[in-house]
């Protein structure tokens, strides 16, 4: 099986790649509830023959492709789930679903891995070993469905995993590879302020719990600048506030929310005691208490040396040492790190910026859009990947 004969393939489903990736653009489904999708992807994997199909979760779908020989056993894995925002674009197919969006590129993930199976149906006699196509639910919502999956057995027997994330800052079809910490934990807290309410014109009768509050929050920010190493990465964020009821009235309470994003398994054990110590000393010092929670998230995805480091040749051999670049990590969160648990792999990204780089809207923004022209970069990279770490 040449570059070219696989090459050839993919140009041959290119335009039903970009045709399953605007369907599910135009009718997206949030976490836990991709019912309709994942019965399209169910259906449209049926229409290809020659896979044992099954869904492991209400929501999700496996695809088993058996090559003619005996060998190893490859994951592909694509997140399927929307996000709650109002779509702000202008496409044809932008969202008929109100309040709910593919601001991700999740539309894009599972049409590359539709397209994949595509190919690797029809090259089903050349392949050695196993291709599992994880079909996944619930990225985007903790606990997430990548830890059913692995509960329901999906990578059972599985040598080795993989994974892609389109990136709408990135240049159209460059793919960044890189091994080691790609993806934060990202951690969430919750915080109560309890004061003692009372009349507005007389602050000097109550407790002040928004006061107080704001005071914590701005606080909190010493915890990333004066308590963590500069180059251990910690992000810190307050991302909801709620207190008060009325202009005249100081709340009894005030409640703020937010995230917390890292690498260092340590310093994410640390975090919760370093915040709980400021959040219980600016309390303190004005006289009211606190009610603190704190859950962990997703671990961090950590792409092991030795995959990455065979995707990476893989890829540039195929493509370029100007295409294949060295990956940027993030600190967004990515529940791959499920998959990673049970079977060494790496995750990349291929670019997709749409239009001029000034216009890259980011991801779960209202605005967000990728260049289709990274779907077949990204169904390419998974059918030589396939042949090539099997063997």
């Amino acid at each position: 099986m040449t570059q070219h004969d696989i090459s050839r393939l993919v140009d041959e489903v290119t335009a039903d790649v970009i045709a399953w990736r605007r369907h599910l653009h135009r009718h997206p489904e949030l976490s836990f509830e991709e019912t309709n999708t994942s019965q399209y992807v169910y259906d449209t994997l049926a229409s290809f023959g020659g896979l044992e199909i099954s869904r492991p979760t209400k929501t999700s779908v496996v695809a088993r492709l058996f090559g003619n020989k005996p060998g190893k056993t490859l994951a592909i894995r694509a997140d399927m789930d929307a996000l709650p925002i109002t779509e702000e674009t202008s496409f044809e197919f932008a969202s008929e679903n109100p309040g709910v969006m593919h601001a991700c590129g999740h539309d894009g993930h599972t049409a590359m891995l539709l397209g994949t199976a595509k190919v690797l149906v029809r090259l089903k006699e050349h392949i050695e070993g196993e291709v599992r196509f994880l079909f996944q639910h619930a990225e985007e919502l903790f606990p997430g469905g990548a830890k059913q999956m692995v509960e329901a057995g999906v990578m059972d027997g599985v040598n080795l995993v993989i994974g892609i994330h389109l990136r709408s800052n990135d240049e159209p079809g460059r793919i960044g590879v890189k091994a080691g910490p790609v993806n934060a934990a990202p951690d969430t807290f919750r915080a109560t302020i309890i004061g003692s309410g009372g009349h507005a014109a007389y602050p000097h009768t109550t407790v002040d719990s928004v006061a107080i509050a704001a005071q914590a929050i701005t606080n909190l920010q010493h915890v990333v600048s004066r308590n963590t190493d500069p180059l251990d990465p910690l992000v810190l964020s307050v991302t909801q506030i709620f207190g008060g009821t009325a202009d005249n009235v100081i709340p009894g309470s005030c409640e703020f929310r937010g995230t917390v994003r890292s690498y260092n398994p340590a310093l994410r054990q640390s975090t919760p005691e370093l915040m709980e110590r400021v959040i219980r000393g600016v309390t303190e010092a004005h006289g009211a208490s606190y009610e603190f929670e704190y859950v962990h998230g997703y671990a961090p995805v950590i792409n092991d040396e030795r995959v990455t480091q065979l995707v990476r040749e893989l890829l540039t051999d195929v493509f370029s040492e100007e295409v294949v670049v060295d990956g940027t990590p993030t600190m967004g969160g990515e529940d791959f790190s499920a998959f990673q648990t049970e079977a060494p792999g790496t995750f990349f990204t291929v670019g997709a910026g749409y239009g001029p780089a000034d216009t890259w809207y980011p991801h779960h923004h209202p605005k967000f859009a990728i260049d289709e022209a990274a779907l077949p970069v990204g169904v390419k990279s998974f059918v030589h990947l396939a042949f090539k770490l099997l063997i």
